[in-house]
């Protein structure tokens, strides 16, 4: 079954856009375990425009379910998730000015890079992703780093999907069969929405987890948090 993370960066946003600890984040990510989220998704970046490193060492006691943390594996990052230790860190080669992760890893030109840091954290006993795009190229070269899993980045296929959900999706299934025969664990993520969820996960039903924040928590400002994770989740039971 595939489960279900909720990225909170976007309830760390509305609170830093005013100050103070209102909406409270670490009710956010207690709040939503309690309402059927499988993981909670945090990705802190250097200008801690949303969510910040104090959160992240917050929030790491309060996990029942599973921890993701997501980002840029500069010498910060890593000393912040090797300090705790969550059960998964999704590598996102995003720049430090990035309004949202716009692409996946080049993972010929850093393959040696990336081989360093991931077994920095297996090490640590921490479950690696790399985030790529469908190209087969990158993930083979991210299966010889040695990742547990990759994240594909859905962005295409959110953005095709409308036109034609047939044509947007052949690409991802394509990559998702080649990473599979790799060995490799496959997540998804980036613009996966209550309109296109349940196609990708019929297409692609052993994709392991999906990592959703904006559509999400927007969604829930009409429709309440607790529903909002429900409806979400029905996407993936059918």
């Amino acid at each position: 079954m595939t489960k279900l993370s909720v990225n909170i960066n976007k309830i760390a946003t509305l609170r830093n856009a005013r100050g103070g600890n209102i909406p409270n984040v670490l009710n956010a990510a207690i709040n939503c375990q309690l309402y059927g989220a499988d993981g909670i998704t945090v990705h802190p970046r250097p200008d801690e425009r949303h969510i910040r490193y104090k959160d992240v060492l917050d929030i790491r006691p309060i996990i029942k379910t599973e921890f993701n943390i997501e980002g840029n594996p500069s010498d910060s990052f890593i000393d912040l998730v090797l300090s705790v230790r969550p059960h998964q860190v999704t590598l996102v080669p995003d720049r430090h000015d990035a309004i949202t992760s716009n692409a996946g890893w080049d993972t010929v030109r850093n393959r040696i890079f990336l081989t360093d840091v991931v077994a920095t954290f297996k090490k640590a006993g921490i479950r690696t992703s790399l985030f790529v795009d469908t190209n087969p190229v990158n993930i083979e070269n991210a299966a010889v780093t040695g990742t547990d899993r990759i994240e594909l980045y859905t962005e295409p296929y959110a953005s095709g999907f409308s036109l034609n959900a047939a044509e947007a999706i052949e690409p991802f299934i394509k990559a998702a069969e080649f990473a599979r025969e790799l060995g490799l664990g496959i997540n998804a993520g980036h613009d996966l929405n209550l309109d296109n969820l349940n196609y990708f996960h019929k297409n692609i039903p052993w994709i392991l987890e999906v990592s959703i924040g904006h559509a999400l928590i927007s969604d829930a400002l009409y429709l309440g948090l607790e529903n909002t994770i429900q409806m979400y989740k029905r996407q993936l039971a059918d």
